[in-house]
């Protein structure tokens, strides 16, 4: 995705991919699976600031060693969210559009939602599966949301869905979520796992929930 013309809707859901349309995370399977056991904890030197998040998950996709048969296994293994067809069609009905955002590869999220009959905007790090080279991913330098340590500024899409006079609702599951969370309201604002911790620390109000369709009925009951 090189550009975005934005969306007609005035409601938008902005939605992380791993661990929040999907009960798993690509590059945690990744690591159990598809790479050699002598791969350095790549997350460790993320975590401590020596490499940023794009750096340490393009590290991790290329050194994946294995067919794209197997790559495509771990990918189903993601487990999308069965409710998420049904969902997004009754965001839709209701006045809202989805919106990815991810700091993961577009190469995956796109086979999952095609395979779901699913077609949303999706504004991530393009990437491409290569024998022996693994996955690469790269940045995704003709966006006009470009970070140079996520790829995609999840902040800056919120940011300007905001700034166009949207109604934005916010659903995440990470760390590289808590800046977009921070700026929407509490009742549209969604969050589990390292997301969710966050906010519990910072004292902000969210919405938890267990599966992606779970925040279409909150949205759909809220409107």
């Amino acid at each position: 995705m090189t550009s975005w013309s934005g969306t007609a809707s005035s409601n938008v859901l902005v939605s992380d991919f791993d661990g929040t349309m999907t009960e798993h995370d690509f590059y945690k399977l990744a690591i159990h699976s598809l790479l050699p056991q002598e791969t350095p904890d790549y997350w460790a030197e993320y975590r401590s600031g020596n490499i940023t998040h794009f750096e340490a998950l393009r590290r991790y996709f290329s050194s994946i060693r294995a067919p794209e048969e197997a790559v495509l296994a771990v990918v189903n293994q993601m487990n999308l969210d069965r409710g998420l067809p049904s969902a997004v069609q009754a965001l839709r009905e209701g006045g809202w559009e989805v919106v990815v955002t991810s700091a993961g590869c577009d190469w995956y999220i796109h086979r999952l939602l095609d395979e779901a009959g699913v077609s949303i905007e999706v504004l991530s790090n393009p990437g491409r599966f290569q024998a022996d080279q693994g996955l690469l991913v790269e940045m995704p330098y003709g966006s006009p949301f470009f970070s140079p340590t996520l790829g995609i500024d999840k902040r800056g899409v919120v940011e300007y869905l905001l700034r166009d006079g949207k109604t934005v609702a916010f659903a995440g599951d990470g760390f590289p979520d808590v800046e977009p969370a921070r700026l929407v309201p509490g009742n549209m604002r969604f969050a589990r796992g390292d997301l969710a911790s966050q906010l519990i620390a910072e004292g902000l109000p969210f919405q938890r929930y267990e599966v992606w369709s779970d925040i279409a009925k909150s949205l759909l009951i809220e409107n």
